[in-house]
């Protein structure tokens, strides 16, 4: 479960690391009277479950409490990659001097929590790992007894660090170890941790992602939930009844069966493409279901074209192939789709795709090769 910045700062807090004070604003005239009770420059924030707020515009900076409601005006209602924002943070705005990154992620092939730290903070730790790798130290945290203190202090030394911050920042990591054991959370950050110019070693930023299936631990952490803003998407998925995830690519996926689904997002990205979603329409689904899936993951304005990839057995390949003919008229003209058949009413229901003049693949590979090549194409075109 994502939380907000302001949520997981205030887990922080419960460990004891350094924040800004500051508080959640819902209107321009809240964030000005925070900025006056906070007495000096503020930074507006907005709330919202996704990185690159301030690439986006959505932070920004008040001298004054009317510069601030005047910040606040400009970010709420703000759209960052299709979440509207809705609410912002409003703290003291930190004088820095230098910034790092500290996290602790979930290592599923070790099945054990990983600390990484880097001198290189203020940025995605994704461009630091692609570009500069040696900046970032890793180390296991052996769960039997979490990062001790003297661990804490020797990665930050060995990041390279300054002996200023290692004292201070090892007792921060130490804690953020701990939100990150005792919260069952799958990813901790903090980024920037910042270095002030007075000397001060505080938590500028912070992302927590907790694991859905502890939430029966942490009443008060589930109370946070918002699934409508987490993605909207998912949301009205799942009023809708369909399990649907959303990913990052541009090939949108349908299939029936949770294996079948997982393979295809592999297949796609093995023809080189990137699969824009996971939905499964699951088994006896009618055409009904199948129009409905494919107008549904359409919405998802990056999803360029969809790869519908259908073993028949209580799902009828002919219902499948009317299903996806029923949705033509309302999906965005000149969307590519490609339909893999196979199993019960497969041969019928190929007849009817080209019949209806629609693109099928004779197997998995071939059905992925062609929605990942009829993408690149459009997108050349579009370009040229």
């Amino acid at each position: 479960m994502k939380i907000h910045e302001y949520q997981a700062k205030e887990i922080l807090a419960r460990y004891g690391i350094p924040i800004q004070p500051g508080r959640v604003a819902y209107t321009p005239e809240e964030a000005e009277a925070i900025a006056r009770d906070l007495g000096g420059p503020v930074v507006i924030k907005a709330q919202v479950y996704v990185g690159g707020r301030g690439k986006a515009g959505g932070i920004q900076f008040g001298n004054t409490p009317e510069e601030a409601r005047a910040a606040a005006a400009r970010v709420l209602g703000m759209n960052i990659k299709g979440l509207t924002v809705q609410k912002v943070l409003v703290v003291s705005k930190l004088e820095i001097q230098e910034e790092y990154y500290l996290g602790i992620v979930l290592d599923r092939k070790t099945q054990a929590p990983v600390v990484m730290v880097s001198t290189a903070g203020g940025v995605d730790i994704e461009e630091v790992a692609a570009t500069t790798p040696e900046k970032i130290i890793k180390q296991a945290i052996d769960l039997r007894w979490g990062l001790r203190p003297f661990e804490a202090r020797n990665i930050l030394a060995r990041a390279g660090f300054p002996s200023a911050v290692i004292a201070r920042g090892g007792a921060i990591l130490t804690a953020l170890a701990q939100a990150f054991i005792e919260s069952d959370a799958n990813l901790a950050e903090i980024n920037p941790l910042v270095l002030t110019r007075d000397g001060q070693v505080q938590a500028a930023d912070a992302k927590i992602v907790l694991d859905d299936n502890a939430l029966y631990r942490h009443r008060d952490y589930a109370a946070w939930e918002e699934p409508e803003e987490a993605n909207p998407l998912e949301f009205e998925a799942h009023k809708e009844g369909l399990t649907y995830v959303k990913l990052n690519g541009n090939v949108g996926i349908i299939g029936n069966g949770a294996g079948l689904v997982m393979t295809t997002l592999d297949m796609v990205a093995a023809c080189g493409g990137k699969p824009a979603n996971f939905l499964d329409i699951g088994g006896g689904a009618r055409a009904e279901v199948m129009a409905k899936a494919l107008t549904f993951v359409a919405r998802d304005p990056d999803v360029k074209g969809i790869l519908v990839n259908i073993f028949g057995g209580i799902t009828r390949g002919e219902e499948v192939a009317r299903g996806v003919i029923m949705a033509q008229q309302q999906l965005p003209a000149g969307l590519p789709i490609v339909v893999r058949l196979s199993g019960t009413g497969a041969e019928e229901g190929r007849a009817m795709l080209k019949d209806a003049g629609l693109d099928w693949g004779k197997d998995m590979r071939d059905a992925a090769q062609k929605i990942v090549a009829a993408i690149q194409a459009k997108e050349k075109g579009q370009q040229a």
